[in-house]
């Protein structure tokens, strides 16, 4: 079983990526931590030394490397389904779950992390819950495309097992 999780920066992707993993004993790879050790280089220092669309075929390389692996749980980076039709990709090698979490939720884990989120980095705090109202209304396309959407604030593993368990 390849699960792929998909959704905005700070919606619990790798948090329950890794509850996941644990719960039915498979590995557990992060995109873009592996982007990361195959570049040598933090996400922030690629988008500032290469820009955007360097990292988006390099974030579709990576992702693209999985295709030869079977049973684990990838988080992805939050725009990863958006190019190179990766979500399309993804559906056709594996489960795909969209963890919509509320956006003050979001704002609020990420309030402490901008300096590590290249796309946040100069959003002032007051105005992270409308640029991510934003974020996901542009990529609700292809997020929407997931096989799976869990929404709302009280998501919980029962949710992934009735989604996983046949």
């Amino acid at each position: 079983m390849n699960i792929f999780l998909i959704g905005l920066m700070g919606s619990g992707k790798s948090y329950w990526a890794h509850k996941l993993s644990d719960g039915l004993n498979i590995p557990v790879f992060d995109l873009d931590k592996q982007i990361e050790k195959n570049e040598g280089k933090t996400i922030a220092e690629i988008f500032a030394e290469n820009g955007e669309a360097y990292f988006r075929r390099k974030e579709n390389d990576v992702l693209k490397s999985f295709a030869d692996m079977n049973n684990f749980v990838l988080a992805t980076g939050g725009g990863a389904p958006c190019f190179h039709d990766n979500i399309d990709w993804m559906n056709a090698h594996g489960t795909t779950i969209w963890i919509d979490e509320p956006l003050s939720i979001i704002a609020s884990r990420l309030q402490k992390e901008k300096s590590h989120r290249p796309l946040i980095a100069n959003i002032a705090d007051k105005d992270l819950e409308a640029f991510f109202y934003e974020m996901r209304e542009k990529r609700k396309p292809f997020y929407s495309k997931a096989r799976f959407h869990l929404n709302g604030n009280n998501i919980s593993e029962k949710d992934f097992l009735e989604i996983l368990t046949p």
